[in-house]
């Protein structure tokens, strides 16, 4: 593991780069990842808007700075992520925040058809669900914990919707936007807020 976790911190860029990156292969008619498709370019389009307006209008709450100021330690956030990932796209832009308002976190992005080793460490239910945050000692890159590919709340939307209809399409997808939107990156804060503080 130790081997993998370290490979992948080789490969690993900042918030900045990974949003470079993404717009790089867009403004080639790609998306990122092994596999390119029409549907794959689109949503990868869809996200890159998303992501400017969340990268705008995100706002990290007084308490989570209060309790990010609290922490000690310091840490290295790992992300498994892709350009045409609408979770990953949601949830990028709030860790960035968290990030930047946090001294003692360092935040790594990868791509995760780059990095299979660390993605099969890492499945969720047995898939490979991004975005996948891994949390590391910075000492020694230890992993400390894991969370994603979702907050709570989102996760029920899908299972619900897929207990219900036996699929997860287009109409649930769009359900699950919405739940973003009006969530405003707050159970994804209050959630990793809580790992952090339980590190301490």
């Amino acid at each position: 593991m130790k081997i993998i976790i370290q490979q992948a911190l080789q490969n690993s860029c900042n918030y900045a780069d990974y949003r470079a990156k993404v717009s790089r292969l867009l403004s080639e008619g790609k998306s990122s990842g092994n596999e390119q498709s029409e549907d794959l370019l689109h949503y990868s389009q869809l996200n890159e808007v998303r992501m400017n307006r969340l990268d705008k209008t995100i706002a990290v709450p007084e308490e989570v700075k209060a309790a990010f100021g609290k922490l000690n330690k310091n840490y290295i956030w790992l992300v498994l992520a892709e350009g045409w990932c609408g979770d990953a796209a949601q949830l990028l832009p709030v860790m960035h925040k968290m990030d930047e308002v946090a001294t003692s976190i360092d935040l790594h992005v990868v791509f995760r058809d780059e990095n299979e080793p660390l993605m099969q460490e890492f499945l969720t239910n047995g898939a490979r669900s991004i975005p996948k945050l891994i949390i590391l000692n910075t000492d020694n890159h230890e992993v400390l914990a894991a969370w994603g590919p979702r907050p709570e709340g989102a996760s029920r939307l899908i299972k619900e919707f897929k207990a219900k209809f036996g699929v997860v399409n287009e109409v649930a997808k769009a359900e699950l936007q919405k739940w973003y939107l009006h969530d405003k990156g707050l159970s994804t804060m209050e959630e990793i807020t809580k790992i952090m503080l339980a590190l301490e």
